[in-house]
């Protein structure tokens, strides 16, 4: 079981147990995790991004001992575009994994050729890394911007899944893919986006975690789409991706990088609590998101959703809100005589 693998206290990252490589048997696959009981209503699972400086790695660390008393199903890592984060990506999830957390590590083809990713995906396999979230990858600078491939490189996710299933080193990979609720900014309808996320199914992806969306009906509609498709591969689990709301601009800010829509009535609700003073009013608004994100987590609840996937920002504090309203959590706050779940 993956709990044995943890011989020191969580909370040390740095300790020489840390820095060992991960045997390839003590990694949960993501898949399975979905299939487990859980101690919730529902599994729960949190994304992290590697951190830029030390502050900030404080803080990831502060949040992964949370997230793990807590009972995230898995965490999960993003890989910045073109490969600028690969060395932290690897370092932080290969500590989240000794915590022990099942740890899913993002990879994307950007700035790749396909010689430099078998190189990566060998470095994976020996460190016992065998999640992997299969991505095309946004381009550098500009997430909405054109996206080019390089010579000797991949253009598409499909490709990146069929070259790890052609290496006999990744055998025991376990691999996600993205789906887009509101269709990917690029494909040239909704149609052709369902057809290209069934093909990455097809080609051995197992589940996939969407695009945060604030809209559920949304969610809803794609997975009758992928499963009205493809009735076999189609109905692999879809996990919805959310991200709790705690202010208007960073709100607006994430809809325009994700190419998502806030409803009309989201947006006129903050508008209102705004009241033309978003900082003065700064307190209203996020316990309004959080309101709002918890009614989505219920909705989806309800409707089957396999996990939660709470895009975090390496902080705990909203996602426990959500999880806690959900009666998921222990309380969060000094007015509940704690600030943390430790």
């Amino acid at each position: 079981m993956i709990v044995t693998m943890c011989a020191t206290s969580p909370s040390d990252p740095t300790t020489e147990n840390q820095n060992a490589p991960l045997p390839p048997s003590l990694q949960v696959a993501v898949s399975d995790t979905l299939k487990r009981g859980t101690p919730g209503r529902v599994p729960f699972s949190v994304e992290f991004m590697p951190p830029r400086d030390d502050a900030a790695e404080a803080r990831l660390w502060s949040a992964a001992e949370a997230f793990h008393d807590l009972g995230a199903s898995f965490v999960s890592v993003t890989y910045g575009a073109g490969g600028s984060s690969r060395e932290r990506t690897e370092r932080v999830a290969g500590k989240l994994a000794m915590k022990p957390l099942t740890t899913l590590l993002h990879m994307t083809l950007v700035g790749h050729t396909e010689s430099e990713l078998r190189g990566i995906l060998r470095e994976f396999a020996s460190l016992g890394m065998t999640n992997l979230l299969a991505l095309r990858g946004d381009p550098p600078g500009d997430p909405t911007g054109e996206w080019e491939g390089i010579e000797g490189g991949l253009t598409h996710a499909v490709h990146l899944i069929e070259l790890v299933k052609s290496m006999p080193e990744c055998a025991d990979f376990d691999l996600g893919i993205a789906s887009f609720p509101e269709g990917h900014y690029r494909a040239e309808s909704i149609e052709a986006d369902t057809r290209y996320t069934v093909e990455k199914l097809r080609a051995g992806a197992n589940y996939s975690i969407t695009q945060m969306f604030f809209n559920v009906d949304h969610y809803l509609r794609l997975r009758d789409r992928l499963a009205a498709y493809d009735p076999v591969h189609g109905a692999k689990p879809v996990i919805p991706g959310l991200m709790p709301i705690t202010s208007l601009r960073s709100v607006r800010r994430q809809v325009e990088l994700a190419g998502c829509e806030l409803p009309r009535d989201m947006e006129e609700k903050f508008t209102r609590i705004a009241a033309g003073d978003e900082q003065k009013n700064a307190a209203a608004i996020r316990e309004a998101g959080i309101e709002e994100t918890t009614k989505m987590a219920e909705r989806l609840i309800a409707e089957g959703a396999p996990d939660l996937h709470f895009m975090t920002m390496n902080n705990v504090r909203a996602t426990q809100e959500v999880l806690h309203n959900l009666g998921m959590a222990p309380a969060f706050g000094p007015r509940f005589g704690q600030d943390m779940v430790r």
